[in-house]
């Protein structure tokens, strides 16, 4: 896949960002390498592999789940949303 003018416009509206245009052609240029990387993880064979594959000896490795009852985290997170009301994020609809 090409990342092309018309592909970054439609990426920025997803992601509600926007790209400076004396980026833009830096910013094609790095998706385009992520997306040749990934074509290249196409042509690893992992018909022979298990779904819980690891390469960490002893498998990977799983934190305990712990929640945390700070009352602050919820705050501080919100402070950062572009718009945010009654402890929900705001958020333009995405399906047209």
């Amino acid at each position: 896949m090409h990342i092309d003018e018309e592909i970054l416009k439609k990426l920025e509206k997803l992601s509600h960002l926007r790209i400076d245009e004396s980026k833009k052609e830096e910013v094609i240029g790095q998706l385009s390498e992520i997306l040749e990387y990934v074509e290249n993880l196409k042509e690893l064979d992992t018909e022979h592999l298990d779904s819980f594959f690891s390469t960490l000896p002893g498998n990977t490795p799983v934190r305990e789940d712990i929640p945390s009852n700070d009352p602050s985290i919820p705050k501080e997170i919100l402070e950062n949303a572009p718009q945010s009301e009654d402890d929900f994020f705001i958020v333009p609809a995405i399906i047209e």
